[in-house]
């Protein structure tokens, strides 16, 4: 089989705003539910409900249900993930959890019918390459976001009552609003690992998957990285691991091209900060960066180590590492239009 590439993208396509009563589509895209997590599901959508959200799960999100380490063959999960883009009623598709399935089924996706119909997709981990596919294909901007169950779920019950209700008007607001947000709340754990201000496109994900799908036939060109910001985080393996994915994203030219970068707060490394003069992951990424003179903000909280802000892909936003701050300039979702789709030329953005 020949693949070809893909068409040159000239525009981003933004889902429809969500309204109140709105169906949302709880759905298993990549790991099962362990019969352990079923509260923390059940406590997703109540938090779902409370922004004014209908909330369904999908068929194949159900306790105890698992082929290996996934949920169901990856052409079950594309088959019911199609069924879900293709289905008018549902307005938005949140995650249950990450995992390791969704390379099984990028080349099953009905790219057609996110372009007919965009709807916000939600989720991190596994998910973030769902958002660089779908961004790189449709130009479908992707919501990277808390997953249902460890993070609505799960991290969001942990917060303190003060943060739960600001991410979740934080969500609602990505969700529903067709004006910018603006600046992010920032949080203690923001750190100027390299000063500046910038402003571009938002990309991202696990540095995994950013590294893994630029292998792939699904990659993102390039040039879509010129003058973005790219965000990553990572969970688990070694401080080494990630030293070698930033060294491929140089040697690709990606760190040529970016125009700032925002670091998520690290998750289980070995070998980070540790006694024996092990480095810090600020000092891993200053190492491969070099002389390249781009703002970097540290620390900030996307991705495993607790409740994440949203960070959607594709969207405009400035950054200034040394007032620590990131600004959201664009709405992610905008009102529908005669032809039914959310789709945006880059010349009107």
């Amino acid at each position: 089989m020949t693949l070809t590439a893909p068409p040159q993208l000239s525009q981003l396509l933004r889902p429809r705003a969500l309204v109140s009563g709105d169906l949302v589509v709880i759905a298993a895209l990549s790991g099962p539910l362990h019969a352990r997590y079923t509260p923390d599901l059940e406590r997703a959508v109540a938090e779902l409900e409370g922004m004014g959200f209908r909330v369904r799960l999908a068929p194949l999100l159900e306790a105890g249900r698992h082929r290996w380490w996934s949920v169901a063959r990856p052409d079950e999960i594309a088959e019911e993930f199609n069924s879900l883009l293709r289905d008018p009623e549902v307005r938005a598709i949140v995650a249950h959890d990450g995992g390791q399935t969704v390379f099984g089924y990028l080349d099953l996706i009905d790219f057609d019918a996110i372009r007919a119909d965009p709807k916000p997709i939600l989720g991190y981990s596994d998910i973030s390459l769902l958002h660089l596919v779908l961004y790189a294909r449709t130009g479908l901007v992707g919501f990277h976001a808390d997953l249902a169950t460890p993070g609505l779920g799960g991290h969001w019950q942990r917060a303190s009552a003060a943060r739960r209700k600001e991410l979740g008007k934080l969500y609602a607001t990505l969700l529903t609003g067709t004006e910018p947000i603006g600046a992010l709340p920032a949080g203690p754990s923001w750190e100027c690992w390299r000063a500046g201000r910038v402003e571009g496109p938002l990309i991202g994900g696990v540095i995994n998957r950013i590294v893994l799908a630029q292998a792939t036939p699904f990659a993102l060109p390039l040039e879509r990285f010129d003058g973005a910001v790219l965000f990553w985080e990572e969970l688990g393996g070694q401080a080494s691991y990630v030293w070698s994915y930033l060294q491929i994203l140089r040697h690709s030219g990606i760190l040529d091209r970016i125009a700032g970068m925002v670091v998520g707060v690290p998750e289980a490394i070995d070998g980070l900060d540790s006694p024996d003069g092990s480095p810090t992951l600020a000092e891993i990424v200053l190492d491969v960066l070099g002389d390249r003179d781009i703002p970097v903000l540290g620390n900030v909280e996307v991705g495993h180590a607790g409740p994440n802000l949203p960070m959607p892909v594709g969207i405009r936003v400035a950054l200034d590492a040394e007032e620590k701050t990131l600004s959201l300039l664009e709405p992610a979702v905008r009102a529908a239009r005669g032809d039914g789709t959310g789709r945006l030329s880059h010349a009107d953005q």
